[in-house]
């Protein structure tokens, strides 16, 4: 019965003349199935179901509206870490470690940040800017990634040698915090080589546009592709937040044990920088975890409609992750009485505002601006 519906289609889609095809009309005008292909033979049914991939574009999400909410967050993530380290940079005695750390922390989000321009156009109009450029601002935004959670293990340990442990050594050691920026830096260009090497500026027959991609061919691509994001997931995020959570937790249990005002003070804007770090990040890689075990098979592909769910996940997850790096100078300027105070130093010290401008919106103590030059307090505080 396959075979003799095969027959009878090739009699119809064949390219014929017009003379042929109204012969074939003739021969079979009049004529019903069971006289073509006998009186017991049935017509059998099939589904005209359409077998296209899912459709997956998310409206709104990934043209003009994501492209404007790039160049904002572009926008404030260059203003304000460009401030955090214009003051950390203006404090020429007193600059405590964990002022470093947040001047490197600062140095790793304006990197990142350069890069959402050129991604913001790429979502719009395509990758228009050549192989080099791929490569490049992909490994600094991998690198940034990288830089800036190891940074905040590094303060979050600085942190319990000094409340918990009671000691200075790492506070005021700044040439250890200085080869241990380095190393940071060096590790975070070391795990960004990877994503360097693999993606490429192609051209994408299916979109008919320019993209920036793993070239990845061959049975181990989709292998290439779980393994380089277990081990962003594990590296870049989970295991540095056990650390912090472990760190974090100790000096809690800690500051909670003592009457101390100036250590409880000295701790809410890192728990603040590391809570909207967690905020920001954590939905992202929650939902690229699920992703990859889809796609790897340790969960069902679903439907359509899981598709396209996951991907407006991922879009909405990506572009919150991508604010973090506009998010911390606002937590210092509201959170951090210091960190305002020495701004206002700052600007007056290079004359941009008045004398009496600075007292009037000074807060803090008497005392503030030099407990902003002390060795053991942070500027941010």
């Amino acid at each position: 019965m396959e075979l003799q519906l095969f027959i009878l289609s090739v009699l119809y889609l064949v390219p014929t003349s017009q003379e042929e095809k109204e012969m074939k009309l003739e021969t079979t005008a009049g004529l019903t199935w069971e006289d073509l292909f006998g009186p017991n033979s049935t017509i059998p049914t099939y589904s005209f179901e359409p077998s296209d991939p899912c459709e997956v574009t998310v409206p709104g999400l990934s043209t003009l509206g994501l492209m404007i909410t790039y160049i904002i967050v572009f926008v404030f993530s260059i203003v304000g870490n460009g401030v955090v380290v214009y003051v950390v940079c203006s404090m020429t005695k007193g600059r405590a470690s964990t002022d470093i750390y947040l001047m490197h922390l600062a140095l790793a989000d304006l990197i990142f940040s350069l890069t959402l321009p050129f991604w913001a156009i790429y979502i719009h109009s395509g990758w228009i800017f050549g192989n080099f450029l791929c490569k490049l601002l992909s490994c600094f935004q991998e690198m940034s990634l990288y830089s800036g959670v190891f940074l905040l293990v590094c303060i979050s340990v600085d942190r319990y040698f000094a409340i918990v442990r009671a000691t200075r050594v790492l506070s005021s050691h700044h040439l250890l915090v200085k080869v241990v920026c380095s190393v940071v830096w060096l590790v975070a260009g070391f795990l960004s080589l990877p994503v360097a090497i693999q993606r490429e500026g192609m051209h994408d027959e299916n979109l008919e546009k320019y993209i920036c991609y793993e070239n990845l061919t061959g049975e181990s691509s989709d292998r290439w592709r779980v393994v380089m994001r277990v081990l962003r997931h594990t590296v870049g995020f989970f295991l540095p937040l056990v650390v912090m959570a472990v760190c974090y937790g100790w000096t809690v249990v800690a500051l909670l044990h003592t009457r101390s005002q100036q250590k409880q003070k000295a701790m809410r804007v890192i728990l603040a920088v590391v809570l909207a770090f967690i905020l920001c990040w954590l939905p992202h890689n929650i939902t690229v975890l699920i992703d990859t075990l889809r796609r790897g098979g340790a969960l069902e592909k679903g439907t359509c409609e899981t598709v396209y769910t996951m991907e407006v996940m991922l879009d909405v997850t990506e572009l919150l992750a991508f604010m973090h790096c506009a998010v911390n100078p606002v937590l210092y300027a509201f959170i951090g009485e210091k960190f305002r105070n020495q701004l206002l130093f700052a600007f007056y010290k290079h004359g941009l505002i008045s004398k009496r401008t600075q007292m009037a919106y000074r807060k803090g103590s008497a005392n503030s601006m030099g407990s902003i030059r002390s060795r053991n307090t942070s500027v941010t505080m």
